[in-house]
């Protein structure tokens, strides 16, 4: 019999922001806990306040270089709301789609390509100079010259629906401020057969990996969980940028549908907890321990009626016949179910790119001015929600933020330790091999650290002190 040992993994490589896991193992090298820390601060939920509300949808963007399209469209969502604007004309609606699907595709594409594939193709435990994306680039040059077209792709229909590649400035209150010349559609044209085609491998990539690897999808962070996305209005049908909230459970029984998403304060609460500085939202009618849910890409295969595009439709009933029609619960199936939706983003783009309403002049509309507004959208990594107030000087008083890994946070926490116990418990020796498959865990949902590190109100900062048995020696705990 050992001693307690404490292992920590810091920083959680190839994500997005800075976070760590703790893993404490008892004298038998038994796991006893094992939680993912988000270690980064960011007070935008404060220092938003006193801002002019125009100036928001820019603004917020700085919560994150690798998702701010979502960031830029929820609040511009929230101001529409503000501004009293119910209805968008077609051209900026369909402008800020076309913008949407330009960012899930890229930032899919990246995470797919650049962060989980060396573990899918070189294995978890391979060693950790292989598990990178140069190591892909020689080994499948072809794959690797492909991912980074089709995340420029992407990048450029940001950039000519947004101004910028990064933190552009297209969605404002009512509208946006450009439309696409014949130019820019042509130029996007003459390549969408091959980001079609790309696309289609990429799935198959991810599917066959999914199908090839059945013992270990299984067993790798599986576990049931409640689900919640934004779903169509009219038919329950995917819509990655408008629609109502629908939360099913783990065998697909409905919490609540087509919930309009200025309510969702009044199904959803956030919970605190000491040792993290990210919040614990649940579901308020199941309470905080059967409420808690998941996001992002599987989750909406999970609660999507079905998909509206050809292709991307026939890859959801494929990942759903796996499950005989009921939730997929594998951590890992998220990969497969990223890569539908960039088959999805690129058939919608080819749409958008063949109606003229893209080269209409009619860009912002007006209405009667309300002092609340929430904006909701499904970011590359799951639902987001903006909610803010104003006063009559249209300054922010109140900002609120629930982002995707949010919304995911004891999803991940779980996956983390059922990993944990399942690949490090009893082991003598932890290598780093082993740890990675903690990594991985945590790596399947895509989280965007940075984006998930805010405060409403007081933070508190927690220090607790325990001996080698575990018990508690001294707290400390003040207020940030």
């Amino acid at each position: 019999m050992g001693e307690p040992r404490l292992i920590e993994i810091s920083p959680v490589t190839r994500v997005e922001g800075h976070g760590k896991v703790t893993i404490h193992l008892n004298r038998d090298n038994e796991v006893d806990e094992a939680r993912l820390h988000i270690v980064e601060f960011r007070g935008f939920e404060r220092f938003i306040r006193g801002r002019l509300m125009w100036e928001v949808p820019v603004i917020v963007q700085r919560l994150c270089g690798i998702c701010p399209v979502s960031h830029h469209l929820a609040a511009a969502k929230a101001m529409d709301m503000i501004a009293g604007v119910d209805q968008l004309p077609p051209t900026a609606e369909k402008m800020r789609r076309l913008m949407h699907y330009g960012q899930v595709m890229q930032s899919h594409v990246l995470h797919f390509f650049h962060l989980a594939a060396p573990d899918l193709l070189f294995g978890f435990g391979a060693p950790a100079a292989k598990r990178n994306i140069f190591e892909v680039l020689k080994e499948q040059p072809e794959l690797g010259k492909r991912a980074v077209l089709m995340r420029k792709f992407g990048q450029e229909i940001i950039e000519a629906t947004a101004g910028k590649k990064v933190h552009g400035t297209g969605a404002i209150p009512g509208g946006i401020n450009r439309n696409l010349s014949i130019e820019q559609r042509d130029h996007f044209l003459k390549t969408i057969d091959e980001m079609e085609a790309w696309a289609l491998d990429a799935l198959n990539l991810a599917r066959d990996y999914t199908l090839e690897h059945e013992d270990l999808i299984a067993e790798f962070g599986t576990f049931p969980s409640n689900y919640m996305s934004l779903v169509r209005e009219d038919d329950g049908a995917l819509d990655l940028y408008h629609g109502n909230l629908r939360a099913v459970r783990s065998d697909g029984g409905a919490i609540f549908d087509q919930l309009p998403y200025p309510k969702y304060h009044e199904v959803l609460i956030e919970d605190v907890r000491s040792w993290s500085y990210m919040k614990f939202p649940f579901i308020k009618e199941l309470g905080p321990e059967a409420g808690w849910y998941r996001v992002g890409p599987l989750a909406r295969m999970n609660t999507a009626s079905h998909i509206d595009t050809p292709l991307a439709n026939k890859a959801h009933q494929d990942l759903k016949a796996v499950t005989g029609g009921s939730p997929n619960n594998s951590t890992l199936a998220n990969h497969w179910a990223r890569m539908i939706e960039v088959l999805h983003c690129v058939e919608k783009i080819r749409d958008l790119l063949n109606d003229p309403d893209l080269q209409g002049t009619d860009l912002v509309a007006k209405g009667d001015r309300r002092d609340e507004g929430v904006g909701v959208i499904e970011a590359p990594r799951g639902n987001l929600i903006h909610h803010y107030r104003v006063d009559e000087h249209d300054q922010v008083t109140y900002c609120n933020l629930i982002v995707s890994t949010t919304h995911n946070n004891e999803g991940m926490n779980r996956a983390v330790k059922d990993v944990a116990v399942k690949h490090l418990s009893g082991k003598e020796e932890i290598t780093e091999g082993m740890l990675n498959h903690v990594e991985v865990a945590i790596r399947a949902y895509d989280p965007c650290l940075s984006c998930a590190t805010h405060a409403l109100g007081q933070m508190p900062l927690q220090v607790e002190l325990f001996d080698a048995d575990g018990t508690l020696v001294d707290r400390q705990a003040q207020c940030m």
